[in-house]
Parts: structure tokens; sequence; C-alpha cells
């Protein structure tokens, strides 16, 4: 599997790049925000009457492509296979209906709900590729929060989580991190945003 351009060794343990609940081969990179999860973390999630649906990604490693372009509308985004069954469309519908939030576990699981979803939030069995670009000024139809690393300036990625929670907010949480030593990127620290 490709690593980030940023890590530099190889790894010991080729599991290491993987998220626990991985099922299926396809993958350019892996979804980042889900290695902070282990079995035994999402047991306590679950004990908690929190319902966990799941998305198959395919990470592309466009993932890791800074913007280039002087106006954000010029960048061409990368475009992510993915595919996502009804039975999980039905607990994430389900959520919505009883006023209970939906938080994407990482900016690829972001992109693919909001590609499904209709005007109301609403999603249907589907697999395609998306390659919607989430910047400032994007209304969110489906999520309510999301699990995130700490990423790369410049980066989609950072646009995506500013056009969630707001670029000012997102400065001060940067500094925050910065100041405080978290660490950044795939085996960084992550953050939730609600």
């Amino acid at each position: 599997m490709p690593l980030p351009p940023y890590i530099k060794e190889s790894l010991k343990e080729k599991d290491r790049y993987q998220t626990v609940y991985a099922k299926y081969e396809g993958s350019a990179a892996a979804p980042t925000a889900g290695l902070h999860f282990t079995e035994e973390l999402l047991d306590k999630i679950r004990a908690k009457g929190v319902e966990i649906a799941n998305v198959t990604l395919h990470v592309g490693i466009g993932t890791f492509r800074p913007v280039k372009v002087d106006t954000i509308e010029e960048h061409e985004m990368h475009s992510e296979h993915f595919y996502i069954k009804q039975e999980d469309c039905d607990k994430i519908n389900n959520a919505k209906k009883n006023g209970k939030k939906v938080i994407a576990c990482g900016t690829t699981s972001c992109r693919v709900l909001e590609s499904v979803a209709d005007e109301s939030g609403m999603l249907k069995q589907a697999e395609g590729d998306t390659n919607i670009f989430i910047y400032p000024g994007y209304k969110f139809k489906c999520i309510d929060g999301l699990i995130t690393n700490f990423h790369l300036p410049k980066s989609t990625l950072v646009m995506l989580v500013s056009a969630l929670a707001g670029r000012e907010f997102i400065l001060k949480a940067y500094e925050e991190a910065i100041n405080k030593h978290y660490y950044f990127f795939s085996f960084g620290d992550a953050m939730l945003i609600l």
C-alpha cells in the first residue's frame, strides 16, 4: 500500500496502516481517521447506544494532492470510489429522522455521505465515484459532525473542515494543536468537530 509522502520510513507492521474494520482491498491509502479505533473502543461506543454504519471507501492517491490554484473553484478534485449498502443508509436515515447526530469518521466518508444524500439529507444505497469538493460556503445535507485528523495546510481536507466548523475556529484549533504539540497527519491526533 502506498504511504503518504510525509511517512518516510517503512512500517514494521503492515496492518498498522489499516483500520480494524477494513474488509475489502482497493484503496490507495488508508482512511486515516479510522486508524484511531480499536475493536475495544468500537465496543464501548456501541455499548453507549451509538449505531455504526459502514461505507466502503477506495481512497485515492489524489487525497495527498495540495491545492495549487489561486481560485479554489479552479481546483480539480480527485475522485474516489465508494459503496454504501441500504442497511447502512437506513441506520443513518433513522438517526436523522429521530433527531440524532450523524458523525462521519473521516473526510472521505463525509464526502461520500454528502454526495449520496438528497436535499433533505436522506440516503439510499449507492455505488460510484465522488469528486465533490467541499469548502467554506458549502451547506451540509447529511452530516452533523466529523472525526478527523489534523491535515496539511493548503489542502482540500483543511477546506472541508473549515466548511463544517468555520475557518477561524479551525485556525484556532490548529494553533492550539501546535502549542500543545499534537501530532498531525496519519498517525497523529484526532479532533471531533460538532
